[in-house]
């Protein structure tokens, strides 16, 4: 497989998934080409588990046999592959990072909360059937599992003051949140703000915040850079065929655990899926494993440290530590 295929970006995502608004409104930022691949919004989602050995949440980024996973990553590897314009401007590297980190947490549980009422439900998944409309509930709960609702009281007092908030950053006529150019910052909250425009029946929250709106609609002018159709079962012949990058650097230990052991790593909010192989990345921000597949062959799934936890596996019991 040519050099140039390898790279190609292949994105695996839906349309109302707003951690994939995220990314597609990065790739219209950076004026990037890319291979969308539509995956089914809930589980089962077969191809995609072929590549990731396991992890289920939607967006992964695929390039040749590198699995990326989580929008905090991919973000980072999209930067690394066209570097300009910036998502990190060096003057507010740590705050857009630390803003983004919030946005793509508690602002968006908090907007979960509030537009997943009855009202908005048809506007957010489209004309559903019962049957359809209890297999997403089912597939949310799995995902959730223990982890605390808020409920739609707490959701709109808590959402009203933090739109006060993103109002009250762009009060001095500034474009963007932390300054005249768009930061990460500004990407992980533009997806939590698209998905409650979404809500079209409770979106008039947003009326409060006039400036938060127009701010909105320059994001959106960025696009989605330049998708082309391409089939799950094309992605994985892709996946196959292809040789993972190189691996070549420092290998930063915090566990005890060596390159080459065999472990799993695993969300720690929500989607507790924990994906088993060889651990053959550990960088102050990344973990990878290298996996095999009966069908996507030999393939390398990328990780962020943040969110995730990483543990060995004993080979000899089976249990971990």
């Amino acid at each position: 497989m040519s050099g140039a295929a390898v790279r190609e970006l292949i994105f695996h995502h839906y349309p109302n998934s707003p951690f994939s608004e995220k990314i597609r409104l990065i790739f219209g930022f950076k004026k990037l080409a890319w291979k969308s691949v539509l995956i089914p919004p809930v589980m089962p989602k077969p191809n995609l588990i072929a590549l990731t050995g396991g992890y289920r949440r939607t967006p992964v980024l695929q390039i040749g046999a590198d699995i990326y996973c989580d929008t905090a990553l991919i973000a980072d590897v999209l930067e690394r592959i066209a570097p300009s314009p910036a998502l990190y401007p060096a003057e507010v590297e740590g705050a857009s990072r630390t803003l983004a980190q919030w946005a793509d947490s508690t602002l968006f549980w908090t907007v979960i909360a509030y537009v997943f009422q009855p009202v908005a439900m048809p506007h957010l998944l489209g004309p559903l059937t019962p049957e359809q409309m209890k297999a997403f509930a089912a597939d949310r709960a799995a995902m959730r599992g223990n982890a605390p609702r808020m409920s739609v009281g707490e959701a709109t007092g808590n959402l009203r003051e933090y739109l006060r908030r993103l109002e009250n950053m762009l009060a001095d006529g500034k474009p963007f949140l932390l300054g005249s150019a768009a930061s990460i910052a500004d990407f992980s909250v533009y997806h939590c703000i698209w998905f409650l425009q979404l809500a079209k029946p409770l979106a008039s929250i947003l009326d409060a915040a006039p400036r938060l709106k127009e701010w909105a609609d320059r994001m959106a002018a960025f696009g989605h850079g330049e998708p082309e159709k391409l089939r799950s079962e094309s992605a994985l012949e892709i996946a196959a065929q292809a040789s993972a990058a190189a691996a070549d650097l420092l290998f930063v230990d915090t566990h005890g655990i060596a390159r080459g052991e065999r472990v799993s790593v695993t969300p720690t909010d929500y989607a507790l899926d924990p994906v088993e192989g060889e651990l053959l990345v550990s960088t102050d921000t990344e973990w990878a494993v290298r996996r095999t597949d009966p069908v996507a062959g030999e393939v390398v799934v990328h990780f962020p440290r943040i969110g995730f936890q990483l543990k060995k596996i004993q080979t000899n019991s089976g249990e971990q530590t």
